[in-house]
């Protein structure tokens, strides 16, 4: 850019470390540029352009989400989780991004796939959701509650793109995103230290196996047969299972990393032990490159409830008996929507328009 307008190269260095670095969201901070480039670039360009339009934290305070404007009136959101740190483990703050304004792919259990589509997120627009958060936790660092002398976080240490939307869907916007996050230059956050999670698109899965770029693949998968899947997944008819599965091992040989295949559990969906026994033997070719996280599902008004922690208990121990690892992520922020779309639809719903008579 600051040779195509005239400047030296290394002006644009200067604006990139200010943005990504210094996460300055006025050109007018950028002290080091001349006072003529900083006019200009307020005139001509912008940093960021949302709007928070709600904002909530759940009563730990180790859940914040936010609902965003964009500059065209569409609505996304995005969700910082406050982990304490925990044994050898240090604290963690990890950023949930949206993608997508809205999803096309339409899964029954989500609040985002009921909304329907509306557009793909540029990759400013997904970067400036990290830059939100990393500005709130370097001017205010968070310390868990409980823990007296624990060091507290001041700095965004994870991001998943498991928020509104398909990242895959939205394939070069989101890798190029995910590119100035990684890069030394910029926001410098480790590409393994990113999640992307996709509903099943092999064609995309086997592209981003040849990218560059070391991070981590989640498969929405929630059920493990194709009758099931094809239920609560449309995309599972034109990705079935065999297809979806094949193009994961083809990610393994390729990349050598781990595949997370994300079960959402429904209670007396998907969450039985015969279903369990299904998962288990689907995913045993993958070996220890597999790893099951169990979800019990957000409540959301297609109705579906969560299991109660016995069955969790029952389901996972199956699993564990049948070599597959896995894990239950926490519930977390369910008294603030915190599952993606949820807040939007609240949102929306409070704001429909009142017809002028």
């Amino acid at each position: 850019m600051a040779g195509r307008a005239g400047e030296a190269a290394f002006r644009a260095k200067q604006i990139y470390s200010w943005i990504y670095q210094q996460f300055v969201d006025n050109f007018a901070a950028m002290s080091n540029l001349p006072l003529k480039l900083r006019q200009r670039l307020e005139e001509e360009a912008c940093i960021g352009p949302l709007v928070v339009r709600s904002e909530m934290s759940s009563k730990d305070d180790r859940t914040r989400k936010i609902l965003l404007e964009l500059a065209d009136g569409k609505l996304i959101e995005s969700v910082l989780m406050l982990y304490p740190p925990l044994g050898e483990s240090s604290a963690r703050a990890t950023v949930c991004v949206s993608s997508q304004a809205g999803c096309a792919f339409g899964c029954t259990f989500c609040a985002t796939g009921q909304m329907g589509f509306d557009r793909h997120l540029q990759s400013g627009e997904i970067i400036a959701q990290v830059l939100h958060f990393a500005r709130e936790l370097r001017a205010t660092p968070w310390s868990a509650a409980g823990l007296p002398g624990s060091t507290p976080i001041d700095h965004i240490t994870n991001i998943v793109l498991m928020g509104m939307g398909e990242p895959l869907h939205n394939y070069d916007n989101v890798l190029q995103a995910l590119r100035i996050l990684n890069s030394a230059a910029g926001f410098n956050l480790g590409a393994r230290h990113m999640t992307v999670s996709t509903v099943g698109l092999v064609p995309a899965i086997r592209k981003l196996s040849q990218e560059q770029l070391q991070v981590n693949l989640a498969i929405s998968l929630h059920a493990p047969t194709n009758e099931a899947r094809s239920q609560t997944m449309p995309v599972n008819r034109k990705y079935p299972l065999e297809e979806l599965l094949a193009a994961c091992q083809d990610y393994i040989t390729a990349t050598r990393r781990q595949v997370t295949f994300e079960y959402v559990l429904l209670a007396g969906v998907n969450d039985t032990p015969e279903r369990a026994q299904q998962l288990a033997e689907l995913l045993a070719p993958l070996k220890q490159f597999a790893h099951v996280n169990c979800i019990p599902v957000n409540a959301t008004s297609a109705g579906y409830r969560p299991p109660g922690p016995d069955a969790i208990r029952a389901f996972r121990n199956i699993l564990f008996e049948r070599g597959i690892s896995n894990s239950v992520r926490a519930e977390r922020g369910d008294d603030i929507a915190a599952a993606c779309g949820q807040l939007r639809t609240r949102f929306e719903n409070r704001h429909k328009a009142i017809p002028v008579v």
